[in-house]
């Protein structure tokens, strides 16, 4: 874009905040951080791009940042600075969800050098200090930095304006007839009081009208590679569409109709992943892939979800199955529930493991897992039952893999006798554990089941009083009951603290890691099951999950669902209330963890 700032001004900025200001990438992609600039409600701490937007404290203290901001002139969505350390890089992928379909990224390069290569689609090019770019996110981008040093750009995202546009008309692509004699308009720094930035106050739908979902519909389908089955997928979206109006003309955005939007939207999933699974679009991403985050999980606001709080990093993401030179041959998509521990995973586990088709190994894999040399925790000092994906080394992964195969039952006792194989598991440890299997288990699929976080403390506490659930009965250093569940990071400060804080710092750091590493993961390797639904309608729940997870379900739940093995007293929804007092002495201190539980429930 014709524009060139003052590059050494920028690094002034940048380099007076402290490190301890920049974020970890919220998919932990080694040597990637990000320091917020814009975020909703100018929260830093927010990665999500659904909500009104606004300047976070770094921006405050930017007058020249903002400035390049002001000139550039668009109204502004989430904002960044980026930072890429030395010999890392942003993987191969393609924007493709809704926040996509709408936005364009602005670069501005602060720290760089000539070595720092990004490639889009066919093209390469430096992005030099104080330059100006715009690319094209549909396509397979990547930025490799072969330095030593650090690479940090100001990332800005909009829906741009009419300044804005002027600006992309007048730009020049490398390569193009006039690129090299094309001069910048060189921005200054100056002491001029500017206007307030203009920021995005809505982003996303309450209900999609039935004219942005066609045209959404009519993009994608006009950019997927020629196949027999993309008649029948148009012809499934046009339907889609004609049921979808009325429902609009009647309801509109009124919460009354978003059960029927539900219905329709659910149903036309299902089609689509019946006709439309073999599509690919022309940027090497599956189509199913492209629409759920471009248009189910948007469509209709009942989710609950933080739309766009990580972009996918792979050019082909989950899908019903992976395409098959990458399939892994002996285990296909295995489950494992995720929860922390007494959340009712053992009552699911046990339900769930009846659905014809899935192996379990009969209980939970403690044993299984910490009997390898190399997995049990006193092999680190007991710092945690967390496992590093380093770990998993080829030769790891191998025992582990053929010892679950050794063990596996179905729902008869008969052992799984054709590959691949599809496997059920869990044990809360696994909790902390999800970047390993995915890393073993490379198919993985997850279960994240939520409970009232006030029911699952109090059966925590009464776990530890039964004496039944001593995991570490001689943990070196730890005095008072022997310790109980799961081995949690940090749990050396917890010595001498009253039991409820204990189970307090159990769940809130489990939840607090699995929550981190769940929303880390590609669109479809994560499903929600909720405790108090899965007991009010068992057999609704068990139908709804077995349909996500593309099993099969032929047993009835009519009756009373029967008590789980580690049941200590009978399931009630007032029990928790015997320990009231405790718990509500540790509850303020977990709200920001229980909130963001309870919306990632909500999905």
């Amino acid at each position: 874009m014709p524009l060139h700032f003052d590059a050494e001004r920028l690094s002034e900025e940048v380099r007076a905040f402290d490190t301890s200001c920049w974020r970890l990438h919220p998919q932990k992609f080694a040597g990637n951080f990000a320091l917020p600039l814009i975020s909703v409600n100018g929260n830093p701490d927010v990665d999500a791009i659904n909500g009104p937007m606004g300047p976070t404290p770094y921006l405050k203290q930017c007058p020249y940042l903002t400035q390049v901001l002001h000139r550039i002139g668009a109204v502004w969505g989430r904002t960044r600075l980026m930072k890429l350390s030395g010999h890392a890089e942003v993987t191969p992928h393609a924007d493709v969800s809704y926040y996509w379909r709408e936005r364009t990224r602005v670069h501005v390069p602060i720290v760089t050098k000539p070595t720092v290569r990004f490639i889009c689609g066919e093209a390469e090019v430096n992005m030099a200090a104080g330059e100006c770019w715009i690319f094209d996110t549909w396509r397979v981008h990547q930025v490799i930095n072969t330095d030593g040093d650090e690479r940090i750009h100001l990332v800005a995202d909009t829906v741009g304006s009419d300044g804005f546009w002027d600006l992309v008309s007048r730009g020049r692509a490398p390569g193009h007839a006039g690129f090299e004699s094309w001069r910048e308009e060189a921005v200054a720094a100056t002491s001029e009081v500017r206007s307030e930035l203009a920021y995005e106050s809505v982003n996303v739908p309450v209900v999609m009208t039935p004219w942005e979902l066609q045209e959404h519909l009519i993009f994608l389908l006009g950019e997927v590679h020629p196949h027999q089955q993309l008649a029948s997928a148009q012809r499934v979206a046009s339907q889609f569409i004609a049921k979808w109006k009325p429902l609009w003309m009647q309801y509109g955005t009124a919460r009354s109709g978003w059960p029927f939007y539900r219905e329709t939207l659910n149903a036309f999933e299902h089609a689509m992943e019946q006709v439309a699974a073999p599509l690919t679009a022309l940027n090497g991403v599956k189509v199913m892939n492209i629409l759920r985050p471009m248009l189910l999980d948007v469509a209709i606001a009942d989710s609950g979800k933080d739309v766009g709080a990580y972009e996918p990093r792979k050019p082909v993401m989950s899908g019903p199955r992976a395409a098959v030179d990458d399939r892994d041959e002996v285990f296909d998509r295995p489950v494992f529930i995720v929860s922390p521990p007494r959340s009712g995973s053992t009552l699911l586990f046990e339900t769930l493991a009846q659905a014809p088709g899935l192996f379990t190994i009969g209980q939970e894999s403690h044993a299984l897992i910490e009997g390898i040399q190399g997995l049990h925790p006193k092999q680190y000092g007991f710092d945690s039952n967390q496992l590093d994906p380093v770990v998993a080394t080829p030769a790891l992964s191998k025992e582990l893999r053929d010892r679950f195969l050794a063990e596996l039952r179905d729902r008869e006792g008969r052992p799984a006798a054709q590959r691949p194989v599809r496997l059920l598991e869990k044990t809360p440890k696994n909790s902390l554990r999800v970047p390993f299997l995915m890393k073993v288990f490379p198919e993985a699929r997850f279960v994240y089941l939520h409970r009232d976080p006030r029911q699952t403390l109090s059966s925590m506490i009464e776990a530890w009083q039964s004496g039944r659930f001593r995991m570490y009965p001689d943990l070196p250093g730890w005095n008072g009951l022997p310790w109980s569940l799961l081995l949690v990071p940090g749990w050396r400060e917890l010595i001498g603290l009253p039991l409820q804080k204990i189970v307090a710092a159990q769940w809130e750091t489990t939840t607090r890691i699995l929550l981190d590493d769940l929303e880390a993961l590609a669109p479809g390797r994560c499903h929600v099951a909720r405790y108090d639904a899965f007991l009010v309608d068992p057999a609704a729940e068990m139908t709804r999950l077995c349909g996500a997870l593309e099993l099969e379900w032929d047993r009835s739940l009519d009756g009373v669902l029967p008590l789980s093995r580690y049941t200590v007293t009978e399931p009630a929804s007032d029990k928790w209330r015997r320990h009231e007092e405790l718990i509500e002495q540790v509850v303020p201190d977990l709200q920001a963890t229980l909130d963001r539980a309870e919306r990632f429930a909500a999905r």
